[in-house]
This record gives structure tokens, C-alpha cells and sequence, in this order.
């Protein structure tokens, strides 16, 4: 799957950066799988490792299945976790997401990489801010990452080549209105 006229080692060529998309506002994992979309039109092998978020939770789990190069692991687990309050299974998970998307970075099987609320993962402590830095210095050239998720460690921004923040300026929550399925997730 490309986009008529494209060379594929063109576009390759000039991977290499890093995004941050962070903030309170709505929109970071959007505009991950946006970004996701666009790659995959242009024949780029995506994979996203969802640190917050279990299988079956969001409606990205249910269509990545069918986009043959777009890989998705939600291994969070099914449960919030606030902080000051995360149980040993939580950072077990952070752990073994962390240790995943390295090795899917690694493999050189992927273009793009996403890395789901990495940002407020290693904010809560779950994973080690240094081992993401590490992560992300470490990655082979022509590897295009996004980290996703509200604050974003002063660390992870240092590293990046684009930041958007996102802001809330008005929010249906504030009027009761709770998460909706195929919206917000």
C-alpha cells in the first residue's frame, strides 16, 4: 500500500525524528494514529505500544487488525491507575511496554513507533524516565518516534524535534458528559 509516484527509500531516507504530542488536552493518541494513517498510505510500517491501555478498551485495538502494517500492543492493564496509588502489577506492565516497543524499535521492522502515555507513565514513575531517554538515543537511524501522553518529562522534550501541547479550552466532560465509545475511545 503507497501513494502513486512515491519512492519508498525516499520517504525512508528522511525519517529519523522524534515527536512529543502531551498537555491536558483531548487529542494526543489521535493525532498519533493520524500520523499512523498518513505513514501507511505512504507504505511505512507503523507500530504503536499503548502503555495505559488494555485490549478491547479503545476502537483502534478493533481496526488495527485489519491494516496489514499497522502493529498495535495496548499492555496496560484494564484498570486506571492514579498516581501515588499504582500496584506492582502496574509497573510490571510499564516494564514489559517499555521492553517491547525496544525491541520493536530495534528490529528495524518499523518506520514509526509510537509510544502511547509513555509521557505520563514515567511522570507517575511506573518506568524510569533515564531508561526512555536511553530508549529513544539508542533507536537506529531512520526510526521516526512519537511519544504520546500528558506531562511530558523536561528530559523526553529536550530529545524531541516536534512538541505539540495539546490545551483544553472546553471539554464535554465538564457538563457530565462521560467518555463515549468510538469518540473518545
Amino acid at each position: 500500500m503507497m501513494s502513486a509516484g512515491k519512492d519508498i527509500q525516499d520517504i525512508r531516507d528522511k525519517l529519523g525524528l522524534v515527536h512529543i504530542y502531551t498537555g491536558k488536552g483531548k487529542g494526543k493518541t489521535t493525532a498519533a494514529l493520524g500520523l499512523a494513517l498518513r505513514a501507511m498510505g505512504n507504505g511505512l510500517n507503523v507500530a504503536m505500544v499503548q502503555f495505559m491501555k488494555a485490549p478491547q478498551q479503545y476502537g483502534e485495538y478493533e481496526i488495527s487488525r485489519d491494516l496489514p502494517n499497522f502493529t498495535l500492543l495496548p499492555m496496560g492493564r484494564d484498570c486506571l491507575v492514579y498516581e501515588g496509588k499504582a500496584k506492582q502489577a502496574d509497573y510490571d506492565a510499564a516494564a514489559n511496554a517499555l521492553k517491547k516497543a525496544e525491541e520493536l524499535i530495534q528490529s528495524r521492522e518499523y518506520d514509526l513507533v509510537i509510544l502511547d502515555e509513555v509521557n505520563v507513565t514515567a511522570h507517575m514513575g511506573l518506568i524510569n524516565v533515564e531508561d526512555v531517554v536511553r530508549v529513544v538515543k539508542q533507536r537506529p537511524p531512520k526510526v521516526e518516534l512519537v511519544l504520546t501522553g500528558r506531562y511530558a518529562p523536561k528530559e523526553f522534550m529536550d530529545l524531541a524535534d516536534l512538541i505539540t501541547e495539546m490545551r483544553c479550552l472546553k471539554h464535554p466532560y465538564e457538563r457530565g458528559i462521560q467518555a463515549r465509545d468510538g469518540i473518545e475511545r
